[in-house]
């Protein structure tokens, strides 16, 4: 059985490089360059694919953890791309700083659901690996129940 495709679309709004895009039946998000070529009224394309990135590393690493019986009370994540210097730039290395809010999660769980991730689970990273140097690091575990206590 074949899955069904993935659909998107984009509309050019102005004399210059503003789009709007649209997926499914989801609000059409502004999508726009900086000047000359834009009037920096939206979002560029390389900040939606470092928005994807993080959520799709981020939902297969807390849905991972989630499975290893440990408790996820939050999760954020920072993605900061470098751009390589000639045409097409395209990201050379990202990085990705992940920020768990949970009363048990260790390094090491953390450490698994990154590398499933990475390997498995996350097709946006699959997408890139290979081309694209990706870093990753908890910054940090907020282990909220325990400070309550103390």
């Amino acid at each position: 059985m074949t899955a069904a495709p993935l659909t998107a679309h984009a509309a050019l709004i102005n004399d210059k490089l503003k789009f709007t895009g649209t997926a499914g039946d989801q609000p059409a998000i502004t999508l726009d360059y900086i000047p000359p070529l834009g009037d920096g009224e939206g979002y560029m394309p390389l900040q939606l694919l470092l928005i994807s990135l993080a959520v799709c590393s981020a939902s297969s690493v807390v849905t991972l953890i989630k499975r290893m019986g440990r408790t996820i009370n939050g999760c954020e994540v920072s993605a900061s791309g470098i751009r390589r210097e000639t045409h097409p730039t395209g990201f050379s290395s990202i990085s990705l700083a992940f920020a768990i809010d949970s009363p048990d999660v260790t390094g090491d769980d953390f450490d698994k659901a990154v590398k499933l991730s990475e390997d498995t689970y996350c097709p946006v990273w699959a997408m890139l690996r290979g081309n694209v140097d990706i870093q990753v690091e908890m910054l940090s575990v907020s282990h909220a129940a325990q400070q309550a206590e103390g």
